[in-house]
């Protein structure tokens, strides 16, 4: 697992159990994964907090890299 995706999911569990670091990760995330987990995002990095409810579904397109080749792209999982 990448350490972002270690963050992520460290910021997810706590958000989940501690509503005011929810509210303030919603209102300011950088200053609250910084006060809560110590780990300071540099500046030029922006962090957008949302709330996906069980009705939603948010998908995060990553910067295209420029190797990938369509054929390499194949479906994993089918919507159920």
């Amino acid at each position: 697992m990448t350490t972002g995706a270690l963050l992520q999911n460290q910021v997810i569990e706590k958000a989940w159990q501690d509503p005011s670091f929810k509210a303030k990760l919603l209102a300011d995330p950088k200053a609250a994964i910084q006060e809560a987990l110590g780990v300071t995002i540099p500046d030029h990095i922006k962090v957008k907090t949302v709330e996906e409810n069980s009705d939603e579904f948010y998908l995060v397109l990553p910067p295209n890299p420029s190797k990938v080749v369509k054929s390499d792209i194949k479906p994993k999982a089918i919507w159920g």
